[in-house]
């Protein structure tokens, strides 16, 4: 008996946890620490560092978790989704809104108390940002909603920087740049891997609505524009030359699988992509650390 009830807790937990998309959320908690650590040439002060990452971490996690709960019905429809803890009713709505609105609230409030009104100001507007106007709108409006609301998944940068300064400046917005413009052809990887389930699933991405070819044209466009911006942080002074030789590879390699998924794709060319796609974003941000310290 007690030996059942231990393993409903361990799997009741694991669950809550997954509504938080914790490998998401740790990648945002990285553009965000990189954001700190730019607005100062010494290492970050911990009673900043450790409330901040905190509540933008518990801020993220409620707009993930909103996700979970406003895309309950889409994720049942979809092979990627249905074994979501709201899709198998492992979870009840009820218990995803409670949670979503604890925690975030409680990470506005670490925010404000711990480090700034701005900073928590700032992570308030990203998931509202994200849970409110992408999910509820934006996904089921146009297929133009990861290209719009890809801006609030790219905030952490600057949340990061104004946790530390208490203020806005154009550095951290050309990492912002580099996020926003990253964001398109790394799901549009995704969606046109998983277009079936799109559509089956009546959501405009825009392999469903515009075609898979016309999809791997802006990808490969897209990625273009991305290897020009993640250069400039090397051109206005933010780093030096060990970013300039990791991005430039990184770059080339994003490149060449826009090139390889445009004119000679294979079965998981678009989902390879995808996943190289993720370690492009978390690689550039730990070579800017590194180079902020390092050279």
């Amino acid at each position: 008996m007690a030996k059942s009830i231990a393993i409903s807790q361990r799997a009741s937990w694991r669950e809550y946890l997954e509504l938080t998309k914790p490998r998401v959320v740790a990648l945002l908690l990285l553009t965000a620490l990189v954001g700190m650590a730019l607005a100062t040439t010494s290492w970050i002060a911990a009673d900043i560092l450790i409330p901040a990452l905190v509540g933008i971490g518990l801020m993220a996690s409620s707009a993930a978790a909103i996700n979970h709960l406003v895309d309950r019905h889409i994720d049942a429809k979809m092979a990627r989704t249905l074994r979501r803890p709201l899709p198998t009713g492992a979870l009840s709505p009820r218990k995803v809104l409670i949670f979503a609105m604890v925690i975030g609230t409680l990470g506005y409030i670490v925010l404000d108390v711990f480090v700034n009104r701005l900073t928590a100001v700032l992570t308030l507007a990203s998931l509202v940002g994200y849970a409110v106007i992408y999910t509820m709108y934006l996904k089921r409006a146009t297929p133009q909603n990861i290209v719009i609301g890809g801006l609030a998944g790219a905030a952490p940068p600057l949340l990061g920087w104004t946790a530390v300064t208490g203020e806005i400046h154009a550095y951290p917005l050309l990492l912002v740049m580099i996020v926003f413009t990253w964001t398109p052809p790394h799901f549009w990887a995704l969606a046109v891997h998983r277009a079936k389930d799109y559509a089956k699933a009546e959501i405009p991405m825009l392999p469903v609505t515009h075609g898979i070819a016309f999809t791997k044209t802006c990808i490969l466009l897209y990625t273009v524009l991305l290897s020009v911006v993640c250069v400039l942080p090397y051109l206005v002074g933010m780093s030096g030359w060990l970013y300039l030789a990791g991005v430039t590879v990184l770059n080339l390699w994003f490149l060449a699988y826009a090139l390889k998924l445009k004119y000679r794709p294979e079965k998981h060319t678009a989902f390879n992509m995808f996943k190289f796609s993720i370690w492009h974003l978390m690689v550039l941000f730990v070579l800017l650390l590194v180079d902020h310290y390092v050279v």
